[in-house]
């Protein structure tokens, strides 16, 4: 048995996360630690960063440290008629940390599902996001989005795609005051820069948010609309529904990612733990037919969370000289009770102990 007191917050997550993942089929995906480095700089705009740690391998061939496993996973997979690659994945990978601005190796968890999506498979996916959540902190909330939504009413508004690409940042940010002077800029027409602010500014509970939708009149993405509203039937069901939230800001690179897109927060961290949506796009650029959906959780976030601080390192300080003859039978004895020990010459006042035993002085073998 594992003695959960001596792990970090990362370590109990990663236990508890695979167990969840295999509740639902999918499987460990391990793969090397290393990728041709041209790979990444084809597909860096995927990436959460282009910089990349790179190297020549003894061949002469540029190699890369892995910033990135979605496309590792994509890149090694096939297309097979009527079966979808259900795969989760505990990896290290190595990126710039937003905090210290240097690489860091980042413990990184996730699953994937690739193959023919269906509405069913975006549900189970948002349903192990919001059960990951759950495992880390029960003061969660998950923010899902349609792409597809965003995208239609950025089409009606304006075909400019420098407009739509400021659009999305400011969006993203939440900024509408930018967004408001970005239609002023482009001259956009008042009812329909209107509608965009309105419709960005939606976030909340489903049902309000599918009503404030209803209200916009908006009836050139039905299919996007109807998607939401039986996945929020769907959700309706779950323990935890009422932390599933609409936010038409949570937005993803649309070069990539179409569709429902979502980002889980945990109470203590101000940015996303968790980020995951659909990314056919990404598929059908590496030449794939299949579509696809997954999350990550960003494990290193952890780190930043306050762990309950023990105020002791073993149970019992055991001080003992040289060829002690009981030293064995009492070391056991301890560890057999389920205590830990440290067996020391001296109290170097080094170690936090609940018990100190003195073995110095006694006879000797």
């Amino acid at each position: 048995m594992i003695n959960e007191n001596i792990l970090k917050n990362e370590e109990r997550a990663i236990f508890a996360l695979r167990s969840l993942y295999g509740k639902y089929g999918y499987k460990p995906f391990k793969m090397s630690k290393f990728e041709e480095y041209e790979f990444y700089i084809q597909n860096k705009d995927f990436l959460v960063s282009d910089r990349i740690i790179a190297f020549n391998d003894t061949n002469g061939k540029l190699l890369a440290l892995k910033p990135d496993v979605t496309l590792s996973i994509v890149k090694n997979g096939e297309d097979i008629d009527g079966f979808k690659q259900k795969v989760c994945y505990n990896e290290n990978v190595y990126r710039v940390s937003e905090n210290t601005h240097q690489f860091k190796e980042i413990m990184q968890t996730g699953v994937e599902c690739i193959g023919k999506i269906n509405l069913y498979d975006i549900y189970e996916m948002i349903l192990m996001a919001s059960e990951s959540l759950a495992l880390i902190s029960n003061d969660f909330v998950l923010e899902v989005s349609h792409l597809g939504l965003l995208s239609s009413l950025l089409d009606t508004v304006c075909q400019s795609s420098s407009f739509k690409a400021e659009a999305i940042k400011f969006i993203s940010d939440k900024n509408p005051h930018d967004l408001s002077r970005l239609c002023e800029q482009y001259n956009i027409e008042q009812g329909k820069g209107e509608t965009l602010l309105q419709f960005v500014s939606i976030y909340g509970d489903r049902q309000s948010v599918l009503s404030k939708l209803a209200s916009l009149n908006i009836d050139f993405a039905n299919n996007a609309l109807n998607e939401l509203k039986t996945l929020s039937n769907m959700l309706d069901k779950l323990e935890c529904g009422g932390k599933i939230k609409f936010d038409f800001s949570a937005v993803s690179d649309m070069n990539y990612y179409n569709g429902i897109v979502f980002k889980g927060y945990i109470k203590g961290l101000s940015q996303s733990i968790l980020s995951g949506g659909q990314y056919d796009n990404l598929l059908y650029k590496l030449g794939r037919r299949s579509g696809a959906i997954g999350f990550a959780i960003y494990l290193d976030l952890l780190e930043d969370l306050p762990s309950e601080r023990q105020d002791f390192d073993v149970d019992v300080l055991l001080l003992c000289d040289d060829g002690n003859a009981t030293l064995i039978e009492t070391v056991n004895e301890i560890t057999a009770s389920g205590k830990t020990v440290s067996v020391q010459g001296a109290d170097s006042q080094k170690i936090r102990y609940k018990e100190l035993i003195d073995l110095r002085g006694e006879n000797n073998a």
